[in-house]
Order: structure tokens, then C-alpha cells, then sequence
């Protein structure tokens, strides 16, 4: 089966998650149940929607048990090349951007966490400092300059 990539961070974020999920699970175990007592279940809305919660939840803790089962930290070596886990700053023009190449399931581009599948992440990867990337984008070509590595 194929590795789930996570930065330490990201690992430790999904573990506080299941446990959270775990909790969480066990809260909407008992409002079926408060709800299965009320009696007639055809026409009950609390039961319905108790129900249907407990299935998100279930289905969220599945997700992350599997993503778990598969997980593999990154685990960044110094290098001159942009690879998964490295921290990129970017020129485009005259504005600095700077983004964490993570793996796909812990992407979040408004943090600054880009995934190392996405069309930008791709482009940067084995690139060195100093080179510049070319970005196909619906607005046209972007071009950024790599500035650091870290």
C-alpha cells in the first residue's frame, strides 16, 4: 500500500483529532440512545439526526484510522533541493511568499502548507535556489524564483 506523508507536526495534529473523534463518538452513542427512548422512531427528527451524526463520526474516525495505519513521517535531511518537508520562499514579482511542502492530506494553503501533488508543489520539487518556475495557471503563466531553501 502506498505511504501517507506527514510532517511530526501534522502526525501529532490527526493523532489529537481521534481522540477528540473518540470522545466525540462516544457523546453521540448516547443521544441515539436518549433518542431510540422516546419511542416511535418513524416520525422522531432527534433520532434521525443523532443517527446520522453518529454515521459523520464514524466515518471521520475510519478516515483517520486508515490514514494512520499508512502514515509515514517526513523526515527532512538539510539539502539544496526542494523535496517534501522542505520550507520555500518564493518570489513572484515584487511580493515573497513562503510555503511548507507537505503531503497531500495535510495541505492547507492558507497556512502555508502546500501539498507535494498539487501544480505548484510538483514544479518546485528538485528545483535549487536561485532557479526560476515556470506555472501554467488559468490567468496565464506565473513565474516564481526560488529565494531560500530551508
Amino acid at each position: 500500500m502506498r505511504q501517507i506523508y506527514f510532517t511530526e507536526e501534522g502526525l501529532e495534529d490527526l493523532k489529537k483529532r481521534l481522540e477528540a473523534l473518540k470522545a466525540e463518538r462516544t457523546h453521540a452513542v448516547g443521544e441515539l440512545k436518549k433518542a431510540r427512548e422516546m419511542g416511535d422512531l418513524s416520525e422522531n427528527g432527534y433520532y434521525k439526526a443523532s443517527k446520522m451524526k453518529l454515521v459523520s463520526v464514524d466515518r471521520e474516525l475510519r478516515d483517520i484510522q486508515y490514514k494512520l495505519k499508512y502514515a509515514s513521517v517526513i523526515h527532512k535531511e538539510h539539502s539544496d533541493q526542494v523535496s517534501l518537508g522542505s520550507k520555500v520562499t518564493l518570489s513572484l514579482g515584487e511580493t515573497e511568499v513562503v510555503y511548507d511542502i507537505v503531503g497531500e492530506y495535510e495541505a492547507d494553503p492558507r497556512k502555508g502548507k502546500i501539498s507535494n501533488v498539487s501544480p505548484l508543489g510538483l514544479a518546485l520539487l528538485r528545483k535549487k535556489e536561485g532557479e526560476l518556475v515556470n506555472l501554467k495557471t488559468p490567468n496565464g503563466e506565473t513565474s516564481y524564483t526560488i529565494l531560500k531553501i530551508a
